[in-house]
């Protein structure tokens, strides 16, 4: 899909983008996940308080997650977008057989 920097993206659109990480994690195409990525990117994980601010960033602390989780995978369970923030459910199920950084 491509979207010119002019268009303004729909809901449907944006979350379509957002699932594509979660896609992109699964195979570890880890330059697939940067190219869908702005420089902008910011991650935030609830649980753990990480934040990381920018796609460097949030590729090395995905590789970290899998490593620690080889055969980690996410399904996204559900998805809003408002104004030009998606929000994803991910529900994730891995074993856990590697080095997890804490």
């Amino acid at each position: 899909m491509t979207v010119l920097a002019t268009e303004t993206m729909t809901a449907e659109q944006m979350i379509k983008i957002a699932r594509e990480q979660v896609d992109a994690f699964n195979a570890s195409d880890w330059e697939r996940l940067e190219a869908g990525l702005t420089p902008d990117s910011r991650y935030h994980e609830l649980a753990t308080q990480r934040k990381v601010e920018s796609p460097e960033q949030i590729v090395e602390l995905f590789k970290g997650w899998k490593s620690a989780f080889p055969d980690g995978a996410g399904t996204v369970t559900s998805a809003v977008s408002n104004g030009n923030q998606v929000a994803l459910e991910v529900t994730w199920k891995g074993t856990h057989s590697g080095p997890l950084e804490t």
